[in-house]
């Protein structure tokens, strides 16, 4: 009973499913094609979604249509300046001129720690700024090694900037005299160049002098492991021949740059050996010749000659070299290594100084007394004990090395 009666049923639904589908089917098509065509000729992308995608939600034609919005050009020139902007080159001199201020800041923690604490004792003793104030703080900046005259000049020019400003306040105080100290710095240094004098075209003759014991050789084989690195063709000169040791020591930082070292016999003659480095850098088409030199002490009137033979030697082949006379001296020493920088300077043509283990001493501010009283410039400094260390001096990341901190913040 129940088969009979359900059979005509399906039946009849089915007839009518089949009756009230095919005329609106067909009227749908119709008025599809009529609208959708237009659209087709429109943009091409909307055709194709109607067609794969008959029942779509109201969230997809919007992200279609951004989609279609999307310039390609856009996208392209987007990609070219972004390209353009992380430029590798760029990024390399950014991360390199990083390292290097790190090394200032930490090659100067002793100097900087130091001086601080002389501030804060300064400011811890005094209340108001009085005469006395000023008497202590120039015993404060002789004892950093900042130098006699230096120091005079720089509380002196404090002394009007007090007055001038009504400056009362602790922090103003020693704002005030970091800045003179900077600004006195960089006025003394206007038409000096720090840079080392290197020939575009053929060979740079450089001359080390100093007393013993103050790192030359050790300079010499981090600036020849420097220029390596850069790609140029170093030989060393071993002209320290009446030193016992110092052509092996030589030799053996001329093993860990990676460069040939032109030696003679243990108390031979210096510019026999400085002659025969010259000849060999000329025929090997060297870009650089570095020559270390004897350094007893700096008053003996033996050395001077010693270093003007050498001069000659090196200027009758090249006309005009040597194209840096370098005077190394130890920073650790404070004044002795100004009074060594005097006498060298009086007797031989000094081109600029190499001030090594700055990162030992606590008076890096012997920089400051050698650029205001010698006028010499400072070409390298002596950062670590590491073959790295070496670094071309820069004002600038001296003074964010030695004053790092140091700066208060005024209420």
């Amino acid at each position: 009973m129940n088969e009979k009666e359900t059979k005509p049923v399906e039946t009849e639904t089915d007839e009518l499913l089949d009756e009230s589908t095919e005329p609106a089917d067909a009227e749908q098509q119709e008025s599809h094609q009529t609208e959708t065509e237009p659209v087709e000729a429109e943009t091409q992308i909307e055709t194709t979604e109607d067609e794969d995608l008959p029942a779509i939600s109201e969230a997809e034609p919007v992200e279609i249509e951004a989609e279609a919005e999307i310039d390609p050009l856009i996208v392209v020139n987007s990609a070219i300046q972004a390209e353009e902007l992380v430029d590798p080159e760029i990024i390399e001199e950014q991360q390199e001129e990083i390292i290097i201020q790190e090394k200032y800041e930490k090659g100067l923690e002793k100097t900087r720690k130091t001086f601080g604490q002389r501030l804060n004792e300064l400011f811890a003793n005094f209340r108001s700024v009085d005469e006395d104030f000023f008497e202590e703080l120039e015993e404060t900046l002789i004892g950093a090694d900042v130098g006699f005259d230096t120091s005079i000049k720089i509380t002196e020019s404090l002394r009007q900037e007090v007055k001038l400003r009504n400056v009362k306040k602790p922090a103003a105080i020693q704002n005030t005299i970091i800045e003179k100290m900077v600004d006195l710095y960089e006025a003394e240094g206007v038409e000096e160049n720090n840079a080392l004098n290197i020939q575009t075209d053929g060979l740079t003759v450089m001359l080390f002098v100093g007393v013993n014991g103050v790192g030359k050789t050790t300079s010499i084989g981090k600036l020849a492991h420097e220029f390596k690195q850069d790609g140029k063709k170093v030989l060393l000169a071993a002209a320290d021949t009446f030193r016992a040791g110092a052509i092996d020591q030589l030799v053996v930082w001329g093993e860990r740059a990676g460069v040939e070292v032109v030696r003679g016999n243990a108390g031979g003659d210096p510019a026999a050996v400085v002659f025969d480095a010259v000849e060999r850098a000329k025929a090997e088409n060297a870009d650089i010749l570095l020559v270390d030199t004897a350094g007893r002490l700096q008053n003996k009137v033996n050395l001077m000659n010693e270093l003007e033979k050498i001069k000659r030697v090196i200027q009758r082949e090249l006309p005009d070299a040597p194209h840096e006379v370098l005077l190394v001296v130890d920073a650790t020493t404070g004044q002795n290594a100004m009074s060594q920088a005097k006498q060298f300077k009086e007797t031989t043509d000094v081109t600029g100084l190499v001030l090594t283990k700055l990162d030992g001493t606590a008076k890096g501010g012997i920089v400051l007394a050698i650029r205001n009283e010698l006028h010499l410039p400072v070409k390298l400094v002596g950062l670590g004990e590491g073959i790295d260390d070496l670094e071309p001096f820069d004002a600038n990341d001296f003074a964010i090395g030695l004053f790092k901190g140091l700066l208060k913040e005024e209420d």
